[in-house]
C-alpha cells in the first residue's frame, strides 16, 4: 500500500459523501482512505458504509479529541507508505493522487503538500472567502500555490508525510489551534525534506459564513502567539501585517469619528480643515476596498464575489489581528499558560 489518506471527521456526513465520491474517480488506484469519527453527533458511518465495495475504506469511531488526535488515531491504524492528511471539506480532483505519485517519482520528499482552489459549485460567500485567503493583497501567500517562498509549511487540509517519519516525529501535538503548523516546523527541526507540489491541489470549502470564517482566522492569531512561544524564532514579520492592519484600521476610524465630531461641535471656520481630515483619515481604507474589489471581481468573473471578497478580507485580517493582540495580551504580557488564557476556547 503506497498511500493511506486519513480524515479526521466531526458532524460533517455530507462532506464526507462529497470527498468519498471524489477519490473513487482517482486515476491512482494504489490507496486507502481511514475515517476518523472524532465524537460527532451526526456519524458518517451510514456513508461510509455506501462506499466500502469501492474503496479501501476503514471507519473508526472514538472520543472527541480534537482534529490532531485524530490524525494520530488513523495513522496508528493506516498501512500505508505515505499519510495524505485532509480536511472532510475538500474535494480531490481525479488526478489529485497521480500529481502527487508524479512529483515523489521525479524528487523524493518526507514531506509535502498543496494549494487549495474554490470550485464552480462553491456559494459566492465561499469563492470570496477562498479569494481572501489565497491573495497576494491579504497575506494569502502559499495558501495560493506559489513558490517564491523559501520554506513551504504543509498545512492540514492537503499534507503528505512518509509514515516513518511521523511516527519517528510523534505525530501532531496537543495543541488546539496551529497544531498542523507546529507539526511542520518540527518536520523542519528533524531535517526532512519538505515540497510544494503544486499540480497536487485540491477544492476547499472553507467556512460557509463571515461568522465562522473569524472565528477561525481568530484562532489562527491565536495559535501564532502559541507557536511563537514553543518557537520563538517561527515569528516572521509577515506574521505581523494583520496586526498592523488591525490597529491602523483602529485608529484611522478613530480619527474620522474624532474629524466628524469636531466638523459638528467644533469652530465652524475650521469645518474644511477637518472634513479633509476625514477623507484623509477614510481614504486607505477606501484604495485597499477597491483593490480588493478589483482583484477578485478580474480573478472570479464576478462583481457580486468581488464585493463579498471586501467583507471577507477585512474578516480575515482583523479577525486573526484581533486573536494576535489577545493572545500576545495574554501569553506575552501576563505570563498566561495556553490553558489558563485560553480555557474556553481549547475545550470549545
Amino acid at each position: 500500500m503506497k498511500y493511506s489518506i486519513i480524515v479526521p471527521v466531526f458532524n460533517r456526513p455530507d462532506e464526507v459523501d462529497e470527498l468519498l465520491e471524489s477519490l473513487c474517480h482517482q486515476t491512482f488506484s494504489d490507496f486507502e482512505v481511514v475515517i476518523v469519527e472524532d465524537g460527532s453527533e451526526r456519524p458518517c458511518k451510514d456513508v461510509c458504509q455506501r462506499y466500502v465495495e469501492q474503496l479501501d475504506l476503514k471507519y473508526f469511531m472514538k472520543k472527541n479529541s480534537g482534529p490532531g488526535q485524530s490524525r494520530n488515531y488513523g495513522a496508528e491504524r493506516a498501512k500505508g507508505e505515505y499519510l495524505i492528511v485532509l480536511d472532510s471539506d475538500v474535494v480531490l480532483p481525479e488526478g489529485y493522487l497521480k500529481a502527487v505519485d508524479d512529483e515523489l517519482l521525479r524528487e523524493p520528499a518526507d514531506a509535502f503538500g498543496g494549494p487549495d482552489r474554490a470550485h464552480e459549485s462553491f456559494t459566492e460567500t465561499q469563492k470570496a472567502i477562498s479569494y481572501s485567503m489565497t491573495s497576494f493583497f491579504t497575506t494569502g501567500g502559499i495558501r495560493g500555490g506559489k513558490k517564491k517562498l523559501d520554506k513551504f509549511y504543509p498545512r492540514s487540509f492537503n499534507m503528505g508525510i512518509r509514515r516513518d517519519a511521523y511516527l519517528r516525529l510523534g505525530g501532531f501535538s496537543k495543541m488546539r489551534f496551529g497544531e498542523d503548523i507546529d507539526f511542520s516546523i518540527r518536520i523542519f527541526k528533524a531535517g526532512c525534506r519538505c515540497r510544494l507540489f503544486p499540480e497536487a491541489w485540491v477544492w476547499h470549502k472553507r467556512r460557509t459564513d463571515m461568522r465562522k470564517f473569524f472565528r477561525q482566522v481568530y484562532n489562527s492569531g491565536i495559535a501564532r502567539i502559541n507557536l511563537f512561544k514553543l518557537y520563538p524564532d517561527s515569528l516572521k514579520l509577515v506574521h505581523l501585517l494583520p496586526m498592523v492592519f488591525t490597529l491602523g484600521v483602529i485608529f484611522l476610524f478613530l480619527v474620522a469619528c474624532f474629524a466628524r465630531i469636531m466638523m459638528v461641535y467644533g469652530n465652524p471656520q475650521d469645518f474644511f480643515s477637518w472634513y479633509y481630515v476625514v477623507l484623509a483619515a477614510i481614504a486607505p481604507i477606501i484604495l485597499y476596498s477597491l483593490l480588493i474589489f478589483t482583484d477578485s471581481s478580474i480573478k472570479n468573473r464576478s462583481l457580486p464575489i468581488g464585493f463579498i471578497s471586501i467583507g471577507a478580507a477585512f474578516v480575515q485580517l482583523m479577525g486573526y489581528g484581533f486573536g494576535f493582540i489577545e493572545a500576545w495580551w495574554k501569553r506575552c504580557v501576563l505570563k498566561k499558560d495556553i490553558f489558563q488564557a485560553f480555557e474556553k476556547s481549547f475545550y470549545d
